[in-house]
């Protein structure tokens, strides 16, 4: 088992792909890093999901100048955790850019903003470089409820909130016509799931949700592109796994009357052999197992981490 706090030892560089999935959709993945999409539609460029900090986020930029010219105009923050969104104020300096969230959003960074930007700025530093160029939280200019439909000229795009799982404001992007997807962190694939601020009763049944859409491609929030719909609902079923897994061992361990601690070696115990080699296993295993046994407790939202929280935890289940 790591000592090693959060992902303080994780300071090898990651290998970078841009790919190409349509005449429109391209995926901006890192070997388990957090992934990015970018749609270009006729007039316009839609950047999901935009890096941790306004410096990491020129990387992405440069990968879409190698392919347009075309302005961003659109950012969407599939969810609320500052690793996804502080790179936002990268692309302002194009102009005229909005930034669209679910209302579940945009209550996610009024309840617990600036703690979770603390807390994650702790927990990953190779993932925060130039993290002193962040001008603040990232806020939506655009907040929609369960729907909304975009026009980058005449491609459809729609911007989807099928229900709580990863937190309570996760949505997805939709191109109908290509039926591609880019799912943020509600799917993962070969790499942790992390589900500190889950709602994961709720989470596979907005799995499910998704799967109905059958997407021919699926861009999952970490881990790589999935490119046919074979693999997208191995990716689906992957994070219905780990959801499902976890949640059980708490239900087990809190309806048991065991401690925090002994529901955590239990739950490594049953997901150790399928998932103990993923990118972000050892990362993101004591957030959850926490989440976890809250919720099975009967805490229904998730409790606010912050940077105290985050080493109090992490010395409780290690030490």
């Amino acid at each position: 088992m790591s000592k090693t706090f959060a992902s303080h030892a994780d300071l090898a560089e990651k290998k970078i792909s841009f790919e190409r999935l349509s005449d429109n959709a391209y995926a901006y993945t890192a070997e388990g890093d957090p992934n990015s999409g970018v749609i270009i539609g006729d007039d316009s460029v839609m950047v999901i999901d935009t890096t941790a900090t306004p410096a990491m986020a020129q990387g992405l930029i440069q990968a879409i100048r190698s392919v347009t010219d075309k302005p961003i105009r659109h950012v969407v923050l599939t969810h609320y955790h500052a690793v996804r969104v502080l790179g936002a104020s990268a692309y302002a300096a194009e102009g005229g850019v909005n930034v669209f969230a679910s209302r579940g959003t945009h209550e996610l960074i009024v309840e617990r903003g600036q703690a979770d930007m603390d807390s994650e700025i702790g927990r990953f530093p190779r993932l925060f470089q130039g993290a002193d160029g962040i001008p603040g939280l990232t806020w939506p200019t655009v907040v929609f409820e369960r729907e909304l439909t975009l026009y980058l000229g005449k491609l459809e795009v729609r911007l989807m909130h099928l229900g709580a799982g990863h937190t309570k404001g996760d949505s997805i992007v939709w191109i109908p016509s290509q039926g591609i997807c880019f799912s943020g962190d509600l799917v993962e694939f070969n790499a942790g799931v992390y589900t500190g601020d889950a709602h994961l009763a709720q989470w596979p049944a907005t799995l499910d949700a998704l799967a109905a859409l059958k997407p021919q491609q699926l861009v999952p929030g970490r881990g790589p592109a999935l490119k046919t719909p074979q693999e997208s609902q191995a990716g689906i079923a992957y994070t219905r796994r780990w959801v499902s897994t976890l949640y059980a061992c708490a239900q087990q361990g809190v309806s048991q009357g065991k401690s925090l601690r002994e529901v955590y070696a239990d739950t490594r115990k049953a997901m150790d052999p399928d998932f103990g080699q993923v990118f972000i296993y050892e990362h993101c295993i004591p957030f959850d197992v926490s989440r976890a046994y809250d919720e099975a407790s009967g805490i229904a939202v998730p409790r606010v981490w912050t940077a105290e929280r985050d080493r109090e935890m992490w010395a409780a289940l290690n030490d």
